[in-house]
């Protein structure tokens, strides 16, 4: 339930990893996925709890950088600079270690170190043109970590790059790439609703009158 409720419904996953809880605490994946739930609805002191009995139970480095990226949420950015160079690190897996650096590029821009961050996004895998599961989510952060510098048109690129990626919506790059363009969107039923608002008016009017 949780894993079936965590992306539309946190709370309501909450709820569920807290019974869960109550009822196998020594599990390892009932604490793995109550870290999952707490950390979704950005309780991350109790998110990284969990992460780390989970860890303790197991042995595994898969969770290292969501642990990470709770210290970045607990205002301890230096904390997720310093696991991000830890050992941990190189017994991860491609995606994992993608995804811590996503963490130490959110961290250094925590510490208002954006050049940095554009740094540590560079990479093999942002250079590469072969998408995979973590490509849009990295191009994205890049281009985000651009715009924030300044470097609009290298932003701009990232962007697109990141569309191009992005087949499952995972982010909002095409919004944010309309957005630079100077494109907006316009709801094709407001004018509609306002419409028959007005139509509506009139014909309350028409029935005062008659009365």
């Amino acid at each position: 339930m949780v894993a079936r409720l965590i992306d539309e419904d946190p709370e309501g996953a909450y709820g569920y990893s807290k019974v869960a809880l109550r009822l196998a605490s020594r599990v390892a994946a009932v604490r793995e996925a109550g870290g999952f739930a707490a950390y979704a609805n950005q309780k991350y002191a109790e998110a990284l709890a969990e992460f780390r009995a989970a860890r303790r139970m197991t042995g595994g480095v898969e969770l290292w950088p969501l642990m990470a990226d709770c210290e970045r949420g607990l205002g301890r950015p230096e904390k997720a600079l310093d696991m991000a160079g830890a050992p941990e690190v190189q017994k991860l897996d491609k995606a994992g270690q993608v995804e811590m650096r996503l963490v130490a590029a959110g961290a250094r821009r925590d510490m208002g170190q954006l050049d940095a961050a554009i740094v540590t996004l560079q990479s093999p895998e942002l250079a590469s043109n072969s998408v995979q599961p973590w490509t849009a989510r990295l191009r994205y952060a890049y281009a985000d970590a651009l715009l924030a510098a300044g470097r609009q048109g290298e932003a701009r690129e990232w962007f697109a790059k990141a569309v191009e990626a992005d087949k499952d919506g995972s982010t909002d790059a095409s919004d944010r790439l309309a957005e630079m363009d100077g494109v907006e969107f316009v709801d094709a039923f407001e004018g509609d609703e306002d419409e028959g608002d007005e139509r509506e008016a009139r014909g309350e009017a028409d029935e005062d009158r008659d009365a």
